[in-house]
């Protein structure tokens, strides 16, 4: 029994230290599937408005549709530094992760101090580990 649950059970896999099943990572690839093939219509600057609008439309519908009418006032503030926080950490961490990937110098990262305690070495820190050893 206990074996089957196990099977049953999708696994996860870790992204900036967040455990995610598969079907996250489905469901991101066919999204910026879909983003890659708007923007060579479109444009790439028209599309990254379109989707952040998009994800804020949809996130607000997410919120609505789960807090109690009652509360939406008070948790309104809390919701929106929740999110604004999120999408922040999110955003550093891919400009940190596609800056490494490209050899781009992207500037110091707000996550630094954090990367430093998970001996982490990106970009910067990279550069400022190879000084030191030097």
């Amino acid at each position: 029994m206990a074996e089957e649950q196990a099977q049953q059970e999708p696994q996860t896999q870790v992204e900036g230290g967040n455990q995610f099943p598969p079907q996250f990572f489905d469901c991101v690839n066919e999204y910026l599937e879909l983003t890659n093939k708007q923007s060579q219509q479109y444009g790439e600057k028209n599309i990254s408005l379109a989707a952040l609008f998009a994800s804020a439309r949809f996130n607000a519908h997410v919120f609505l549709a789960n807090v109690k009418p009652i509360s939406a006032a008070e948790e309104r503030t809390a919701f929106l530094d929740y999110m604004s926080t999120m999408y922040r950490r999110m955003l550093n961490e891919h400009l940190d992760g596609m800056g490494e990937e490209r050899g781009i110098d992207v500037g110091d990262s707000e996550l630094a101090d954090e990367y430093k305690a998970a001996g982490v070495q990106i970009g910067r820190l990279k550069q400022q580990a190879a000084s030191a050893a030097n």
